[in-house]
């Protein structure tokens, strides 16, 4: 089984290591390319290009794929079985999905339709459903709109954050692929067409999603907070500074005041008023500081009960 691999974060790596553990043909691995990093911008590689390096495999950095005529040509030399794509960051072009025998599969953080698009694992956290998955799903033209063959589920649990549950996919994907790999040499007459009337869309996200607004239930805060680990971050205005909220959890702690209100400060936590009861911040992160538990940031600093947070 030849099979070209198309990935680039550690969310990819491994299904790689699967393939090649799978003694699967790994004719050419496709990354995006290297990157500045850090303080220092010093070039970075891709997860996945360190993983076949390591392998002796060959390596694909094209710019772009879309147009790329010597790109088309070396991966149709290549006469790949199948294409597997995981996180890879670029869309495929119909003149590459159209190369492989047996098509271009992908695997996606979602159990489809549900959350096509960029975002799908961050969605459904803040979305506060309570199962997820991987769908291994054949390619075509559309955004996430391909046969599906394979599903598995997940468990969302109720402290999980974007970066944990990611963790838990990438896990899973490389499994279910390898569950999916004898089917898709056998022609995948498995696959079914997705329900489009029961298709939703995980935009990506963007940094201003993380600003909370108080007035919402404090679960659904909880859920936004979570979703946004490690990246963009929730975060709230404490006098006017930018305070970025890394954990929190629920309460059922009443109080007055309006939703934002800052009802206790504690070594518990920051307790704030939501439209329900309170959510307790344990870590934050002020401007010019690290990130850091509430315990040990009210050691040297002050937290005035009764501020509004966002103002």
């Amino acid at each position: 089984m030849n099979v070209v691999f198309m990935g680039t974060p550690d969310f990819a790596v491994p299904t790689l290591e699967m393939l090649i553990d799978e003694k699967y043909t790994v004719s050419a691995v496709v990354t995006q390319p290297d990157k500045p990093k850090g303080r220092g911008k010093k070039e970075s590689m891709p997860p996945v290009k360190e993983v076949a390096l390591a392998h002796g495999l060959s390596v694909l950095q094209p710019e772009k794929i879309r147009g790329d005529e010597a790109f088309y040509n070396h991966i149709q030399s290549l006469n790949p079985d199948v294409i597997v794509v995981v996180a890879f960051g670029q869309i495929l072009p119909e003149s590459i999905l159209n190369i492989p025998k047996y098509g271009c599969i992908n695997i996606h953080g979602s159990l489809l339709p549900k959350y096509r698009g960029a975002a799908p694992i961050q969605w459904s956290i803040i979305n506060e459903e309570l199962i997820t998955g991987v769908t291994i799903m054949y390619m075509d033209k559309g955004m996430d709109t391909g046969d599906m063959l394979l599903k598995k589920e997940i468990v969302i649990d109720e402290a999980d954050t974007y970066a944990s549950l990611h963790d838990k996919m990438k896990i899973v994907g490389a499994e279910a692929l390898k569950e999916a790999m004898p089917m898709i040499i056998a022609g995948g007459k498995e696959r079914q067409k997705q329900e489009e009337s029961e298709a939703t869309y995980a935009a990506l996200i963007q940094k201003s999603l993380g600003e909370i607004k108080w007035q919402a239930s404090t679960s659904s805060i909880d859920a936004l907070v979570r979703g946004l680990n490690p990246w963009p971050g929730g975060y709230t205005y404490y006098k006017g500074e930018v305070m970025k909220i890394w954990k929190a959890v629920k309460t059922l702690k009443q109080g007055e005041g309006a939703p934002g209100t800052i009802l206790e400060v504690s070594k518990e936590g920051i307790f704030v008023k939501t439209l329900d009861g309170s959510l307790c911040i344990q870590e934050i992160q002020m401007p010019n500081k690290k990130r850091m538990p509430v315990s040990e940031y009210i050691k040297g600093n002050t937290l005035d009960i009764g501020v509004i947070l966002g103002i």
